[in-house]
């Protein structure tokens, strides 16, 4: 269902068993890990951290209720976007579980500090918080951030992306937003060698779209799609994505199958 596409001219691909674990060696050091848990949720492996990128487990059409476990076991934080349900469902419960922080905007994560009693680290866009040896720095979006309440429709905090940097290498995450010029200064500041971005339209921007960002503000040597395929609404396929970006290998991951980089 999740096919694995590739163009294989840049970075090293190593697809691992289905068991997520300790980061691997090679004649070039560690790898970071990173394992897709379907939509826009990740568990990445960099470093000291194992850090879980808008983990929605509950609902989540494309991960299987017995991967469940493994996919969370282990993590030391929990990243958040924005508040929309296909992003933030499992996050209080996870926090709980796990004993670990919730890291997000400012707002939203006070917000959930004082109604659920969690342990947050609250940071705003252009910020930068260090997760033992990982620096995160909070970029913009352009999107929504609301979720439904007794009260109807509220808003919560404001939408967000990050770049994810240790030992060297970075990785830009979109969250859920639409092209920006801000990108250009993006690339400008951190240069992402890796972009996972949420790319399969109607609510952000489509492959085509994303592939414009990747050309247009970008040199990516690997892109990761997401947030599509989960629902009819949103692109079945990376392959514009694909085609329209030679210079960068595109890479369709299997739900719960790691990978290195």
């Amino acid at each position: 269902m999740f096919g694995i596409s590739c163009v294989r001219q840049h970075t090293i691909f190593q697809p691992l068993g289905q068991e997520c674990g300790s980061l691997i060696e090679n004649e070039q050091g560690t790898l970071m890990k990173i394992t897709f848990l379907g939509h826009a949720s990740f568990r990445i492996e960099m470093a000291d951290q194992t850090l879980l990128i808008d983990p929605w487990l509950t609902g989540n059409p494309v991960l299987p209720e017995d991967q469940h476990q493994v996919a969370v076991t282990g993590a030391t934080h929990i990243l958040l976007t924005h508040a929309h349900f296909d992003h933030m469902a499992d996050v209080v419960r996870l926090s709980k579980e796990l004993n670990v922080p919730l890291v997000g905007q400012y707002d939203l994560m006070g917000w959930f500090e004082e109604s659920e009693g969690i342990s947050v680290v609250g940071f705003n866009k252009g910020g930068t918080v260090t997760l033992g040896d990982v620096a995160v720095t909070m970029v913009n979006a352009v999107h929504s951030s609301t979720t439904r309440t007794e009260n109807g429709l509220q808003a919560m905090g404001s939408e967000c992306g990050f770049m994810i940097e240790a030992e060297g290498r970075t990785i830009y995450v979109s969250g859920d937003t639409d092209v920006m010029a801000d990108m250009a200064l993006f690339n400008d500041l951190h240069e992402p060698e890796i972009g996972i971005l949420a790319c399969g339209g109607h609510f952000t921007m489509d492959m085509r779209r994303a592939a414009y960002a990747a050309n247009k503000f970008f040199n990516f040597t690997t892109i990761i799609p997401c947030h599509y395929r989960t629902f009819p609404i949103l692109e079945q396929s990376a392959q514009v994505l694909i085609d329209e970006v030679p210079s960068a290998r595109v890479i369709e991951p299997d739900v719960m199958v790691p990978f290195t980089l």
